[in-house]
């Protein structure tokens, strides 16, 4: 054999020369030993021993140790019983020390984790502490909480918490947008009561990617809970945009995380794994923890031609799996929809058709701020076809600059010009990218299609096309800027006509595929509504997962896992916290009510004012109305809702009455009543009552 082989080889095939020699010699008749002979044969050391110690047994392949056995098997033949019995329990002896030194090197690398650091090699990944726990060792006696503050049975507002013992780590922490139900509320944050009370034991918020309902809460959080927060650099920049834009008491401990490190937060690691979506640099999570591995899903899809060439990490996923996954905690955003998601470059074909087509108008293309790779795609495509690119909308700008500060996005010499310049060009020279994808009021592409943008007006010819699909919910948004757009005479350009848009999610496939590498013990569905997390659930199943193993949750409650068993134990202060202009956290149900209340039936001023010594009316009472009847051509049921109020008023000073409080509610009483009868309707009553 060469020199170059390794020691393994070398060891594994030197008993079948040995034993060929010995079938050319005649064989000499075993020596009867005694028991000194057998105790000197034990003492004396084996000669391929030294070879061994190089090798740890633990390395050794399985095919080796075949051949270490087969060639052990040829030693011992011919051999007495006492040289056998010799034999045996030098073996054993041997296999203890081999145990002991595997013991020991895997001490040692335990030893070498920091924080952060890289897993290095794939052949070679981090050990995992469950790995650690052998045969006959006490199972962990913690317990493992996980509880979502948002994202369930909901869309956005993405926030999980894993908690175990005294270390908690926080996943994501996302926006919503308000809902009919929420008039005059810009967006919704999760309730995080349950962490201020626990700051002291909260190691980091750690951020899967860059979206606004996974980082958009930030700001606001920060002003109640100082905690680091660890991310790719893409996020981050993102992230430091939105700081600057709040002045916070503190200066936020930023870190910097690269897909493959891994951060220790406590009793716990994490991991970062790189996954495709529809922004660069986004990951999922592997929280190790001394009961085992849970695997954060992040959003993600399997995008097999990227067009920064990164596919997800299948590799790694692979290796977690067969490490052993305890929890799957899995976005269900598209666990309706059958298949795979298409990749992004079917978007750059679409782009380059409508560039084409178009090519003597106007674009405005609207899409989400974030979609890094979806705005360099318009960006190449102008380029291509010699048009200048203008951005609108401060998000849209804030993503652009970060993203080619931090050399996610080259930006061609000469293409992006400020929006006052554009009147130097043809309407056929210009591109315009723009928010409002999603019909936000007061978006750039919502006061363009209503005509109240100061610096964009739209003509006939003007081509938008709106690369997005509709969230769930805001259906409604988008088709009211569609229909304003549509009666200007514009032309509008969806993913209805077009493949102008592909989602950043992971479909019924996707999903199954992440389930058969990482094989969880528990399962979890997370980020999406009722029907969403319903799907993901039958996938579950149809994965072969036990029903009893995947949970149902919702914000708030705690899945509680220890080494034998988990199950929905108990709930944490959870819900929605409504921001209106600098106001966070002052708007509450009654607010919400009162102006919904107002929205819908309007308003009934009363004002009077009175002597309450001599018990009389001194002036009124007057009604104003808002949002209720047209003052002038109600006089009737104005004139008769002040007499009504007049006798009221009248009755409760004769009698005595000079309680305010008691005053307002009978003046309340009796003119609702009368409103309801002749109009049947209900407007907000507000008397005024004033004395002199």
């Amino acid at each position: 054999m060469a020199k170059d082989k390794n020691k393994n080889e070398i060891t594994a095939k030197e008993p079948k020369d040995q034993s060929k020699k010995k079938k050319n010699t005649p064989r000499a008749l075993p020596k009867k030993e005694g028991k000194a002979d057998i105790n000197e044969k034990r003492n004396a050391p084996k000669k391929s021993a030294p070879e061994k110690k190089d090798a740890p047994a633990f390395k050794v392949s399985a095919p080796q140790h075949k051949r270490r056995k087969k060639a052990g098997a040829k030693d011992l033949h011919g051999m007495s019983a006492a040289q056998k019995e010799a034999a045996r329990l030098i073996s054993l002896e041997n296999k203890a020390e081999e145990k002991k030194q595997a013991r020991a090197h895997a001490a040692e690398l335990a030893s070498k984790v920091s924080s952060p650091e890289k897993r290095g090699k794939r052949s070679e990944p981090p050990v995992h502490l469950k790995s650690h726990r052998h045969k006959g060792m006490k199972k962990p006696l913690g317990k493992l909480k996980v509880m979502c503050l948002g994202g369930l049975m909901e869309i956005g507002k993405n926030m999980t918490v894993i908690e175990y013992e005294n270390d908690i780590v926080v996943v994501d922490c996302g926006l919503a947008f308000p809902d009919e139900e929420m008039p005059g509320v810009d967006l919704v944050i999760p309730d995080v009561s349950y962490l201020i009370q626990n700051a002291d034991r909260v190691r980091g918020i750690f951020i899967t990617h860059g979206h606004e309902d996974h980082i958009g809460a930030i700001p606001y959080v920060l002003q109640q809970l100082r905690a680091p927060i660890y991310g790719t650099r893409l996020s981050l920049g993102i992230i430091e945009g939105k700081l600057e834009e709040h002045s916070l008491p503190f200066h936020p401990a930023l870190h910097t995380v690269e897909a493959g490190e891994t951060v220790t937060a406590g009793a716990m690691r994490v991991e970062f794994i790189h996954v495709n979506h529809s922004i660069a640099d986004a990951c999922a999570l592997a929280i190790h923890t001394p009961l085992g591995i849970v695997y954060h899903s992040g959003d993600f899809k399997l995008d097999v031609s990227p067009l920064d060439g990164q596919i997800m990490d299948l590799v790694r996923i692979g290796e977690l799996g067969k490490e052993g996954v305890k929890l799957l905690l899995c976005e269900s955003t598209n666990a309706e929809r059958a298949g795979f998601t298409p990749s992004e470059r079917t978007v750059g074909s679409s782009l380059e058709r409508i560039f084409q087509q178009y090519e003597s108008r106007r674009l405005i293309i609207a899409t989400f701020s974030s979609n890094v790779h979806r705005v360099q795609q318009i960006i190449n495509a102008s380029y291509r076809h010699g048009r200048k690119v203008a951005v609108l909308g401060r998000s849209m700008i804030n993503v652009i600059g970060a993203a080619s500060e931090l050399g996610y996005m080259d930006l061609p010499d000469g293409v992006l010009i400020d929006v006052s310049e554009m009147k130097r060009y043809r309407p056929e020279q210009i591109t315009l990218i723009t928010t409002g994808s999603q019909g936000e009021p007061m978006s750039a592409l919502y006061r363009i299609a209503f005509s109240e943008h100061k610096d964009v007006k739209l003509a006939s010819s003007d081509v938008v096309v709106l690369s997005a699909h509709a969230i769930p919910g805001n259906e409604k948004l988008i088709g009211k800027i569609v229909n304003a757009l549509v009666q200007g005479g514009v032309k509008v350009v969806n993913d209805s006509v077009e493949d102008v848009h592909v989602s950043g999610h992971a479909c019924k496939e996707e999903i199954k595929l992440l389930m058969a590498l990482l094989r969880p013990e528990y399962y979890m569905p997370i980020h999406g509504e009722a029907r969403h997390l319903y799907a993901g659930k039958e996938i579950g199943e149809f994965m072969g997962i036990p029903p009893a193993n995947i949970f149902l949750s919702d914000i708030g409650k705690v899945l509680e896992i220890d080494a034998d068993k988990a199950m929905l134990r108990g709930t944490v202060p959870s819900g929605k916290v409504m921001v209106d202009g600098a106001g966070v956290g002052d708007i509450g149900s009654v607010v919400l009510r009162d102006r919904k209340h107002l929205s819908e039936d309007g308003l009934v001023v009363v004002v009077a004012t009175v002597d309450l010594s001599e018990s009389m009316i001194m002036s009124g009472p007057d009604i104003v109305s808002r949002g209720f009847v047209y003052v002038k051509e109600s006089e009737e049921l104005m004139f008769e809702a002040r007499c009504i109020v007049a006798k009221t008023l009248d009755g409760c000073l004769t009698r005595g009455m000079h309680d305010f409080v008691e005053i307002k509610a009978k003046i309340r009483d009796d003119l609702a009543k009368f409103i309801y009868k002749q109009t049947k309707r209900k407007p907000m009553i507000l008397p005024i009552i004033m004395d002199l």
